[in-house]
C-alpha cells in the first residue's frame, strides 16, 4: 500500500467554493475531502493555509531562458530541461505545456535563426519517459507564420508525439503584438542585440516573407494541429476581424489578445482568452498592449499564463482572485480552466478520483508563499 497523505485544517479551494477542511491523497489520487478544522493523528496541519489544485501552465518561454541564458550561449539541453522542471515545481506548477518554436529563417544574413523544435521535443519526451522530471510535461508548438521553414518543420511531428497545443504566431512588425513598429525595433534590438541601422532592410524582408508565405503557413499549421489532435490557439489577436478568422479555423484559445475589442470578440465567439500573469502583476503590458487587469475588470480573462516569469502564475492568480472577490473562480484561471480547454479531464480540480496534483500555499501581506507541492501524489517541492 502506498502512503496516505492527509492535509488538514486548510482552506480547500474547490471548483466553486472554498471550505475549511482536509484532503487525503493515496496512490497518486485524491481519495477523500472532508469539512472541519480537525487535525487527525498523522495528518499535516496546514494552519489555515490554502490548498488548491496544482497549477497548469499552457504557454511559457521559461525553457528558452534555460537553454540560452545569454545571447549565443547554448546550454546543455538535458540540464536545462531539469532546471526548468524544478523551477516550475517550486512555483506550484504541476503540468506544463513547453512552448517550442517551429518555423525558422535560414536565408537572411542579418537575422537568422535555425530549426530546433524536433530535437528539443525529443529531449523533453526522453527525459519525461525516463522519469527524470518531477512534473507533467506536454508539448506546445508555436508555429511562426512569418518564417521560411514552417511546413517542413511541422511535417517532422505526428500524432504519436502527443502535441497538446499548436498556436499560430505572426510576429511581422506593424500588426498584432507589434502594431507599433518602434516597439518591435526596441524589442528586437534589446533582446537580440540587432543593429538599428540594419532594421529597415530586415523589416522589409519580413514583409515580403509574410506576403509570400503567410497564408500558406496558416493553412499548414491548422492542418497540422488537426493531424496531431492538438488544441488550436491564436496569438496576439488585435481586431474583431482577426478573431473571426481564428474562429473560422477552429481556434478555441486566444493567447494574449492585445485589445479590448479582440477580447470582447473572443468572448462572443466562445474563444477562451489567455493573458500573461506578468502583465497583471506589473500593472500593464511591456509591449504597450491592453492590460490584463482591464480584461479582468471586464470579466474577459479566462486563463493566466506565467509567460516569461514562472513565479508570476500564482501571484497573478491570487491577484485576480482578489479583484473578483472569488477565490474559486480566480484560482480556476490557473487550474480548472486551462485543464478544460486542453482536455485534461483528470486534473485541475480537487475532487475524489482526480489526480493528486496539489498545491499548499500561504499569504504574507497578500504575497503567496508556496509551502508544498505534490504531483500525482509525490512531493516535488
Amino acid at each position: 500500500m502506498t502512503q496516505e497523505i492527509i492535509l488538514a485544517n486548510a482552506q480547500i479551494i474547490l471548483a466553486d467554493e472554498v471550505i475549511t477542511g482536509s484532503l487525503k491523497m493515496q496512490g497518486g489520487m485524491i481519495t477523500d475531502i472532508g469539512q472541519g478544522a480537525t487535525v487527525p493523528n498523522g495528518a499535516i496541519d496546514c494552519g489555515g493555509d490554502f490548498v488548491s489544485p496544482g497549477m497548469i501552465e499552457l504557454h511559457t518561454d521559461n525553457l528558452e531562458r534555460h537553454i540560452s541564458p545569454r545571447p549565443k550561449v547554448d546550454w546543455p539541453h538535458r540540464a536545462a530541461i531539469v532546471a526548468h522542471d524544478r523551477e516550475l515545481a517550486g512555483t506550484g506548477i504541476t503540468t506544463v505545456f513547453d512552448a517550442i518554436r517551429v518555423g525558422s529563417i535560414v536565408s537572411n544574413q542579418g537575422r537568422r535563426y535555425g530549426k530546433y523544435a524536433r530535437q528539443m521535443a525529443d529531449e523533453i519526451l526522453q527525459m519525461r519517459d525516463t522519469g527524470a522530471l518531477k512534473i507533467s510535461h506536454h508539448i506546445h508548438l508555436r508555429a511562426e507564420i512569418c518564417s521560411e521553414t514552417l511546413v517542413e518543420e511541422l511535417d517532422e511531428f505526428g500524432e504519436t508525439d502527443r502535441i497538446g497545443i499548436v498556436s499560430l504566431m505572426d510576429h511581422t512588425p506593424g500588426q498584432r503584438q507589434f502594431s507599433d513598429v518602434e516597439k518591435y525595433v526596441d524589442y528586437i534590438c534589446g533582446k537580440h542585440g540587432m543593429d538599428r541601422a540594419a532594421l529597415p532592410d530586415y523589416i522589409d524582408f519580413l514583409y515580403g516573407l509574410q506576403a509570400r508565405l503567410g497564408a500558406k503557413h496558416e493553412v499548414a499549421a491548422v492542418a497540422a494541429a488537426n493531424r496531431y489532435g492538438a488544441t488550436l490557439a491564436s496569438h496576439d489577436d488585435t481586431t474583431a476581424e482577426q478573431v473571426a478568422a481564428s474562429h473560422a479555423y477552429g481556434i478555441t484559445l486566444a493567447e494574449f489578445p492585445t485589445t479590448v475589442e479582440a477580447a470582447h470578440a473572443c468572448h462572443e465567439a466562445g474563444i477562451a482568452t489567455i493573458m500573461g500573469a506578468p502583465n497583471l502583476v506589473r500593472g500593464g503590458s511591456h509591449s504597450g498592449n491592453v492590460a490584463a487587469k482591464a480584461l479582468a475588470d471586464l470579466d474577459r480573462l479566462s486563463i493566466l499564463s506565467s509567460d516569461y516569469v514562472p513565479a508570476a502564475l500564482l501571484l497573478g492568480a491570487v491577484q485576480v482572485s482578489q479583484i473578483w472577490g472569488d477565490w474559486a473562480k480566480g484560482m480556476g484561471t490557473v487550474t480548472s480552466q486551462p485543464a478544460h480547454h486542453v482536455h485534461l479531464d483528470d486534473r485541475g480540480v480537487l475532487a475524489i478520483g482526480k489526480r493528486a496534483d496539489v498545491l499548499r500555499f500561504g499569504l504574507v501581506n497578500d504575497l503567496p508563499i508556496v509551502q508544498s507541492v505534490w504531483a500525482a501524489g509525490r512531493l516535488v517541492a
